[in-house]
């Protein structure tokens, strides 16, 4: 796993065998969403589009029927699958996640989100809740949780670089109210009307933080440190967000390996 990851810092208080499993589900879920999002390499032995979705379906076929999978990925994964107890049908929920990028540019409603959210983010916190060895209710529910938050603060961060590929992720009900419009956000300018849905939505993301945290049991504070690193580390993205004045346009949002560091130290000690 690359040090560029904002996921880096929080998988290296893990425990060896949890770190492995933990970067063969991160891998594997990686390639199965730059089958979609990123354009075809030359280089590589799978396809991309519908054809790559389609792929992708069937190297987890294999990985879960114990056939010799046909990628690194898959070969990565598929010891840990009985390891570790890890879920299909999580993994089915990220691919059919990673589909509606096919499917869709645009979504009418935060229902609509939601269900995209919890495919491609809250089901492979499901995955890793498994590793860290969780169970119980109250860790799907903080899984559930996280994966939506973490996932509209990439959309924050993200609205310029989703743009140039055609896809507005922030539901159209949301833009309405704002009385902001997709041209508005092409325009590439923090106006009141942009201002104000990306206020609405960074509100939107911190009540699914405090849902997270709500949801934190006592007895799985040490289990699951990763991910509260990882909470802390995308908690701070969006608060950069916010104090640019909601400006997704001019510069990035972003937290430098040091601050990741720091924040992660400070994790690791409060717990």
């Amino acid at each position: 796993m690359s040090r560029k990851t904002s996921f880096y810092y929080s998988f290296l208080v893990l425990p060896a065998e949890q770190r492995r499993a933990i970067v063969a589900v991160w891998d594997f879920c990686r390639a199965v969403d730059d089958a979609v999002d990123e354009a075809p390499s030359p280089s590589s032995a799978s396809p991309s589009g519908s054809a790559g979705v389609t792929f992708w379906r069937g190297e987890l076929a294999r990985c879960f029927n114990g056939v010799p999978p046909s990628t690194e990925q898959g070969r990565s994964l598929q010891p840990f699958i009985s390891r570790f107890d890890l879920p299909r049908a999580a993994f089915d929920d990220v691919v059919d996640g990673v589909a509606m990028d096919l499917e869709r540019t645009a979504y009418a409603t935060f229902d609509e989100l939601f269900e995209y959210c919890r495919r491609v983010a809250s089901a492979v916190g499901l995955i890793c809740i498994r590793i860290f060895g969780c169970t119980g209710p109250r860790a799907a529910d903080y899984a559930l949780n996280l994966g939506v938050a973490l996932q509209l603060t990439n959309i924050l961060r993200d609205i310029k670089t989703d743009l140039e590929r055609g896809r507005v992720y922030l539901p159209q009900e949301d833009l309405a109210k704002a009385g902001c419009t997709v041209a508005d956000l092409a325009g590439g300018v923090a106006s009141e009307p942009v201002r104000q849905l990306i206020a609405f939505e960074c509100r939107r993301a911190r009540e699914f933080y405090e849902r997270a945290r709500a949801a934190l049991a006592p007895e799985d504070r040490k289990r699951l440190m990763a991910a509260e690193i990882m909470r802390a580390v995308y908690f701070e993205t969006l608060r950069r967000i916010e104090r640019s004045g909601y400006d997704v346009f001019t510069a990035r949002a972003r937290v430098a390996r040091p601050q990741q560091a720091l924040i992660a130290l400070r994790q690791w000690l409060w717990t």
